[in-house]
């Protein structure tokens, strides 16, 4: 912990990628990602994907392209919004117990547990010891889950307030884009100072070594992309070693069986 300078201090990646070389590195990490899936299906491993950010930082954009290709059956997405009455009777961590994924597969939460030191702590929505009191409670949550065999990748995507306002105001005039924008929208941005604010605390206090933050600036949409696919790539290969898939012989023997077909190598 320590490492994180203030949030809005963090340096913008600029310099926008020829399309061709985006394409070409975009494929190349979904592969990566398709092979590294396959590998957690056969292996029974098992991924949670946390991603946390500014509105319009370019979250949605970020999950369509890294779930691209995967096997659908193996992955789910979780949208995270207010809790319902029936949530909010219980532990603020119980709906996200309820999400883990099984054996074999991964889960990708828009939006988080941290809502709990972020949007709860700014409207207050729960008291002051409690949001506090919540930093700890998240690091044991976050420490049992990795010591029971869990790959937890957290993503904080990082906006500039003038790239924010740009594309806010871009979503208003596209009535294709209106339905993303909503009341509360200006309510969290007109309050950025505060949320820099629990940010920077959240980064201080919860990025530990079984599940540390990673921050994407994303101003720039390609390079922010590329930077979360590849991220995902290097956490969850950490400790991993992924061969090609033995050719099973029964199968093969099934095969020649109906077909008369033979591996290559014996034909």
């Amino acid at each position: 912990m320590g490492k994180w300078p203030k949030l809005d201090k963090i340096e913008m990646i600029d310099g926008p990628l020829d399309d061709d070389t985006y394409e070409r590195k975009l494929k190349k990490l979904q592969q990566e990602l398709l092979d590294l899936q396959v590998h957690h299906m056969r292996s029974g491993g098992r991924a949670m994907v946390a991603i946390d950010g500014w509105d319009a930082a370019g979250k949605g954009g970020l999950i369509q392209r890294m779930i691209f290709g995967l096997e659908p059956r193996s992955i789910h997405v979780w949208r995270i919004g207010a809790p319902t009455d029936y949530e909010k009777n219980r532990h603020y961590l119980w709906r996200f117990w309820t999400r883990l994924p099984e054996r074999g597969n991964w889960a990708v939460f828009d939006r988080t547990w941290y809502g709990r030191v972020l949007v709860e702590r700014i409207e207050g929505f729960c008291g002051k010891d409690e949001w506090q009191r919540a930093y700890r409670e998240i690091n044991e949550f976050e420490r049992t889950l990795a010591d029971d065999g869990v790959h937890i990748v957290k993503l904080l995507v990082h906006v500039s307030e003038e790239e924010q306002r740009q594309r806010m105001i871009k979503r208003l005039e596209d009535p294709h884009k209106r339905f993303k924008v909503g009341p509360e929208d200006f309510r969290n941005i007109g309050k950025r100072k505060q949320y820099l604010e629990a940010y920077d605390d959240m980064l201080e206090k919860t990025d530990t070594d079984h599940a540390p933050w990673h921050v994407i600036a994303s101003d720039d949409k390609q390079h922010a992309r590329l930077a979360g696919l590849g991220i995902m790539v290097e956490e969850l290969s950490r400790g991993t070693k992924i061969a090609p898939q033995e050719l099973d012989p029964e199968i093969a023997r099934a095969a020649h069986n109906l077909w008369g077909w033979k591996p290559k190598d014996d034909q």
